[in-house]
């Protein structure tokens, strides 16, 4: 019986040895706070759309036709509705369940590309996002994109691929949270 148990114990530790982890991405950029609310109170309502062609938030290509497509560990769809809701909060704005104001975020693309050889890579990373604020009299539809890239000596990490991710996204929060037109549209709409 002792032998049984050792022999499956050990055949159970070598299958979870075995089978390899595929990485993925951590997508959590950090929204802008506002010290000083813009908005008296205005309520929204928040909703949010994955327009993208593939869901995964990074390919490695690392040469002969060798491409690795890497997942993020959240929806990256929810990650930015919580950030904006949080900076849009900050900002003096109420995100609430009803209302005449809507603000629907689009996420045209957020990808990481990695291209590696046998001594360095080339990382390039693009994000487009959509905000659509509308009511039922009124629309303000703008794009925020925002792109970067990046070269190394030698092959590029998952935290490397996961701090161009979220600095170029904190980066088009800033944009979004510097938006006067957007401001002053929802501050006069809302």
């Amino acid at each position: 019986m002792k032998k049984l148990l050792l022999v499956s114990g050990l055949v159970l530790g070598l299958s979870a040895c075995s089978t390899p982890q595929e990485p993925q991405l951590t997508v959590a950029p950090q929204p802008v706070i506002s010290s000083v609310p813009v908005a008296q109170n205005k309520a929204l309502v928040i909703e949010s759309r994955d327009l993208r062609t593939a869901q995964f938030v990074a390919v490695v290509d690392n040469g002969r036709k060798n491409v690795q497509p890497i997942q993020s560990t959240s929806n990256v769809r929810i990650v930015l509705e919580d950030a904006l809701t949080r900076q849009l909060n900050s900002q003096g704005f109420r995100v609430v369940a009803d209302s005449k104001g809507k603000l629907r975020i689009d996420v045209l693309d957020a990808l990481v590309k990695v291209e590696h050889s046998v001594f360095s890579h080339d990382m390039t990373t693009n994000v487009q996002i959509q905000l659509v604020a509308e009511t039922s009299e009124n629309k303000f539809v703008k794009r925020y994109t925002g792109k970067s890239t990046s070269e190394g000596a030698s092959s590029a990490s998952v935290e490397d691929m996961e701090i161009a991710l979220n600095s170029l996204l904190e980066a088009v929060l800033q944009d979004i949270a510097r938006d006067a037109q957007l401001t002053t549209f929802m501050s006069e709409n809302f």
